[in-house]
């Protein structure tokens, strides 16, 4: 064991080298001020002025944990690892690497059986800007630790998993695992499906990769890069993980995000969301569409400026296959109909009016007035079109007459289309639509009822069918690299919609098949992505479970096998001491049980997760605010809404109830794996039989 002085000579060491580190940021922080100043003041560069902006937030952004790692290689090299890289100013060697540099992937991977030329591995904790502790790891077992060198640290890792939880994830840059830092330096360009289990770091592992991807493949900057997630609540919880990492051009959004100014203000029944989460909504919307488009079986009459213009039914059908076969979404195509159909009717009102033509004897022989000349109605209709007949225009006429040139048939063309008349006998043949009419109309429902979260995808497919970008249900951007978490809750519908936002089908997608809740999710990622992306996409496992204790993931073994078979339950890494216990209790005093149990706890951020139906009394009884705030030391929340997030401390209420939703069992499952350290279950009445080994307290 190295002796007190040992280990303090080592703190000095780092110490003096963070010091060193923290210098040359200051330098660079003040280099990028001064640019800033210097371009706002002269006002003419946006470009420079929003470059040196966001290179001052980067700057600013990885104060916190600065330099975290250190490798000391067989060859004598010493190399720093921290959140970005750091040069000196006459100097090409780096004083820090950038986590993501290939120069740093030791640090997560090397292992006494491949050190990678590593001979030893140095964990660094430090808050603000002081060293706190050292964790080392000796990974060459030929290469003896003498003279200077001194091994000290306790596992930062373990000290990282037993930390209190604060409602915020944190990034886990400087305790990433060989297994989570190969999917985060994958460099497959397609769909990378991350499938892990609870506790394996999925998200987190998602987020770094992104981060990797963005400090690799730096063109996505200005491509976009979006993060759904499942609920603001857990959109919040991520939120300081990116810029920790130095990245903040991300867009983060829920799917209803997706589409700006839609509300979801009601909840269907879990058949109604399963019926419209089906691929074969989109057929039935796409076909809602198409019928919208009427063609007549008589003739179509139109009246302009007093004159009644009369189109056979073939005239409409061959104007509307010819909109069809442009290939323009429907309002889009709608143009080209009016378009050909105001062409149609020019053509026949022009053919009227330049067919004044007369016998030998004078006598007019075109249904104008008796003496040849232009009927008064036909002088209206070339007014309105803006054709000016002259005195003697029509005058010494030989035969039939041709009175109107090419601009006044532009004009004539331009006054039917602007005709109310006109433009109304227009729309009933094809008329403009709305997505909201469209997805209204498929299920009877009013719009003034609202809208159900099942209904925006339906909505989104609706305006990308009918081409309406004013149509609230549809934003329009897209983006070069798309991270999905929580993906197995989305419906074939909703993937329709995210893959519309992503055309290059570069893509994270994380999730656990045995967590779906939702009627309409996944239950294999093949069936779920394969229609829209072939073959283009690649599973990678998360095996070992870093969050829960082994003994809280025990007591979830019969619920996972019974209804998983083929999925692989996640392998613990730590024993946390404490089993998990279960009380018996009544739904009239379940809020008073709950409350003596939050008036006890003392010890981290304590979740106490519920059924709907008891969702309201429980935050009366307690006298919780709403909405919910992950970062109170008490919340209380339904199974869904605990997705992805962790707890030092968990309390399940009613679990029977919870086992009656479609998918219950995967509600329950998600429940009883977000604690970190503890587990308890209230149940009215005797507990479901999945739960039946939790020792009753």
């Amino acid at each position: 064991m190295p002796s007190r002085s040992g280990i303090d000579s080592e703190f000095s060491i780092e110490q003096g080298y963070l010091t060193g580190l923290y210098a040359r940021l200051d330098a660079m922080r003040d280099q990028a001020a001064t640019r800033l100043a210097t371009a706002r003041a002269a006002g003419t560069d946006r470009d420079a002025t929003a470059f040196w902006q966001a290179e001052l937030v980067r700057l600013e952004s990885v104060e916190d944990r600065l330099c975290f790692g250190r490798l000391d290689m067989r060859d004598g090299r010493r190399v720093y690892i921290g959140r970005l890289g750091l040069f000196p100013d006459e100097d090409d060697e780096p004083l820090l690497v950038d986590w993501r540099a290939p120069v740093a992937e030791p640090f997560y991977t090397a292992t006494m059986a491949a050190p990678h030329g590593v001979r030893r591995r140095r964990r660094i904790t430090t808050r603000g800007r002081v060293v706190l502790a050292l964790d080392d790891e000796l990974l060459d077992p030929d290469t003896a630790v003498t003279g200077g060198d001194r091994l000290v640290g306790e596992g930062a890792l373990v000290a990282a998993l037993t930390a209190d939880r604060t409602g915020r994830m944190r990034d886990i840059v400087t305790t990433l695992q060989a297994e989570q830092d190969r999917i985060v330096r994958d460099a497959y360009p397609g769909v990378l499906v991350v499938q892990g289990g609870p506790g394996t770091g999925k998200t987190a592992v998602a987020l770094h990769r992104l981060a990797y991807l963005l400090y690799t493949r730096p063109y996505l900057r200005t491509r976009g890069v979006l993060i759904v997630g499942p609920t603001q609540v857990f959109l919040d919880y991520i939120g300081q993980v990116l810029p920790g990492l130095g990245e903040h051009a991300v867009v983060t959004a829920t799917i209803a995000d997706l589409c700006p100014g839609m509300v979801v203000s009601r909840t269907d029944s879990p058949e109604t969301a399963e019926v419209k989460g089906r691929a074969d909504m989109a057929g039935r919307i796409a076909e809602a569409v198409r019928s919208a488009v009427r063609t007549a079986g008589e003739p179509v009459e139109v009246v302009f400026e007093q004159q009644t213009i009369r189109l056979d039914p073939r005239d409409c059908l061959r104007a509307a296959d010819t909109a069809a076969r442009a290939g323009l979404p429907h309002n889009q195509a709608r143009l080209v109909f009016q378009q050909r159909m105001v062409d149609l009717l020019a053509q026949r009102l022009t053919d009227r009016l330049e067919s004044v033509a007369f016998t030998e004897t004078g006598e007019a022989i075109d249904g104008g007035s008796a003496d040849g000349r232009l009927g008064a109605a036909d002088l209206r209709a070339l007014a309105a079109a803006g054709v000016v007949i002259h005195p003697g225009q029509d005058d010494d006429v030989d035969g039939p007459r041709r009175m109107l040139d090419e601009t006044d048939r532009a004009r004539l063309r331009n006054a039917l289309l602007a005709d109310t008349e006109v433009c109304h006998a227009l729309d009933e043949l094809w008329p403009r639509l709305t997505a909201r009419q469209v997805v209204a109309g498929l299920f009877a429902t009013p719009a003034a009822t609202g809208w159900s979260a099942a209904d925006i995808p339906l909505l989104d497919e609706a305006a990308a069918v009918i081409g309406d970008p004013v149509d609230a249900a549809r934003d329009g951007a897209t983006y070069g690299h798309v991270v999905v978490d929580e993906a197995q809750e989305l419906s074939a519908m909703a993937w329709r919609m995210v893959l519309r936002r992503c055309p290059t089908r570069s893509m994270t997608i994380v999730g656990d098949l045995a967590q779906t809740s939702d009627p309409a999710g996944a239950s294999s990622w093949d069936r779920m992505l394969r229609p829209h992306v072939d073959d283009h996409w690649r599973l990678a496992q998360l095996t070992i479970n870093y969050r829960t204790p082994a003994e809280i993931m025990a007591v979830t073994t019969d619920l996972f096998i019974a209804h998983h078979p083929g999925l692989r339950l996640p392998r613990s890494v730590r024993a946390g001491g404490e089993p998990p216990w279960r009380r018996r209790t009544t739904l009239a005093d379940l809020p008073h049980v709950i409350a003596e149990i939050v008036a006890a706890h003392s010890d981290g951020q304590l979740a106490i997760i519920t059924p709907p139906p008891h969702l309201a009394r429980l935050r009366a009884a307690l006298s919780l605010a709403t909405p919910l705030d992950a970062t109170d030391p008490v919340v209380v929340l339904v199974p869904g809404e605990a997705k992805g997030l962790e707890f030092d401390s968990v309390v399940i209420v009613d679990p029977a109830a919870i086992l009656t939703a479609p998918l219950g069992h995967n509600d329950l499952y998600v429940a009883m794996t977000r604690a970190t350290r503890r587990l308890g279950i209230v149940h009215p009445g005797p507990p479901p039989a999945e739960l039946s080994r939790v020792r009753e307290s």
